[in-house]
């Protein structure tokens, strides 16, 4: 099959999808406007579907050829984020409050605009390409429920791609290991006898421990963790008193973690237990602290990054692939490929001649269309390569 031809002739369609799905952006466990057009799009290609995460939509893709019966799975996420979106082109959300400032819109087209060629296709392949357009991947619930509910059920490897601004349109970023951090999140209160600011010796003051608290925590990243090894304590939000002359009894700290060492990630929450237990005694002050694991680091498959590695260059030529370090956001991808081997490659989205560079998560964010192709095209490949290595050129050595 000459996918990129294929793909190429898909362009307009991979456009339009995008576009109305960007008009339509919607919140976790919400999506049901978003899954309605997965589901019709799907039924256009003579797809059979089914509901799977509430509001998640799981197909497979049956080839008709003789070989093995293998299961490749391909995800694309569908959730939006709470982001109210200032852009003025014409398909601009029109879900006040959210916008597609995550690039999911351009996930969703490039894997119904694979799963055209291929739906077009079958006899050219045997085994099934099993479709993931999975929902909630902002708050990472969603690859849990999939999972629960058996979307990974048969699966061998599973791909996934996101549109990256940090990566030029045209490029493409992948390699082997950690490749995204963990994300945790903790809730801690500092508590103790508030009253009058003016007579603070009558108190025990809960804003000065809190704020020895956010400091100290910053040890365990320089002290207590090699300079080799990354991690990051943010503190985010601190809530805490009524006004200027009232010492509170209680001030609340929610922060976040991040790292790429599963050891260093199950270290962590006693070693801030104990840092903020040393530091509240010191000022006679009593605490609360909650820990929530949300997402571990997110690991490619060695071959499976190999597979999608070669796949790109074969495509694009050796200098597709580009240079990227590992980032400290999450994806809940990682959960996947905790159960399976897969690869998560990062699509470049980004033209700076055409303006369009602003960050995910920009109230502002925008793709170049552009990449849409290589991502479906890098979908359709993997999936292809994968169940019938050899009837393609990309098989890893």
């Amino acid at each position: 099959m000459d996918v990129k031809s294929l793909i190429n002739a898909e362009k307009d369609y991979l456009v339009a999808i995008r576009r109305k799905l960007h008009r339509y952006p919607e919140g976790g466990l919400k999506e049901f406007k978003t899954s309605q057009v997965i589901k019709d799009e799907l039924d256009s290609f003579g797809i059979e579907w089914k509901t799977i995460a509430g509001t998640g939509v799981v197909a497979d893709i049956k080839g008709t050829a003789t070989g093995e019966d293998k299961i490749v799975a391909l995800r694309a996420d569908i959730d939006a984020v709470k982001v109210q979106e200032l852009n003025e082109f014409e398909y601009k959300s029109e879900h006040d409050g959210y916008c597609h400032a995550c690039g999911h819109d351009g996930h969703m087209a490039s894997l119904l605009g694979a799963a055209k060629v291929l739906a077009a296709n079958k006899e050219k392949f045997s085994g099934t390409v099993r479709l993931l357009f999975q929902p909630a991947e902002e708050n990472l619930e969603g690859a849990k429920l999939i999972i629960e509910e058996g979307g990974l059920e048969g699966v061998g490897e599973i791909f996934g791609i996101h549109l990256l601004p940090d990566v030029p349109v045209g490029l493409v970023a992948v390699a082997p290991g950690s490749r995204m951090s963990s994300s945790d999140f903790f809730d801690i209160e500092i508590k103790g006898p508030g009253g009058h600011g003016g007579f603070p010796h009558k108190t025990i003051d809960t804003v000065v421990a809190a704020s020895a608290v956010v400091i100290n925590l910053q040890h365990l990243v320089s002290r207590e963790v090699s300079p080799m090894e990354p991690l990051v304590i943010t503190v985010g939000k601190i809530n805490g008193g009524s006004r200027g002359n009232v010492v509170p009894s209680s001030v609340i700290l929610q922060g976040t973690t991040r790292c790429f060492s599963g050891n260093i990630r199950d270290e962590l929450p006693g070693k801030i237990e104990r840092v903020i237990s040393n530091t509240v005694k010191s000022y006679r002050a009593e605490y609360s602290f909650d820990y929530y694991y949300k997402a571990p680091p997110m690991v490619n498959d060695a071959v499976c990054a190999t597979r999608a590695e070669k796949i790109a260059m074969n495509l694009y030529g050796n200098e597709v692939i580009y240079p990227l370090d590992r980032i400290t956001g999450a994806e809940d991808f990682a959960f996947y490929v905790q159960k399976v081997p897969g690869v998560f490659v990062f699509v470049g989205c980004s033209n700076i001649a055409k303006g369009i560079d602003y960050p995910l998560h920009s109230d502002r964010y925008d793709i170049d269309e552009d990449a849409l192709e290589v991502s479906a095209s890098l979908y359709t490949l993997y999936a292809l390569d994968f169940l019938n290595p050899s009837k393609n050129s990309c098989e890893p050595g």
